[in-house]
């Protein structure tokens, strides 16, 4: 494999690239993920008891 990859330096470090240029691609992503916590957790957090706050919307936050 002779071609430099152009999301590395030289010294194997992901960087940034401009893809200002490219044409805009239509693409779609699926993402599923699971939560696991005790019962009363979950009571907590729908309750918005707990001691850190609304923890749906320091998840918004967060992104």
């Amino acid at each position: 494999m002779g071609e430099k990859l152009t999301h590395f330096d030289d010294r194997g470090r992901a960087i940034m690239v401009d893809v200002g240029a490219k044409e805009a691609t239509l693409r779609r992503a699926v993402a599923r993920g699971e939560v696991r916590m005790e019962p009363a957790t979950l009571t907590r957090i729908m309750d918005q008891s707990m001691e850190k706050g609304d923890v749906f919307n320091v998840a918004r936050v967060a992104g």
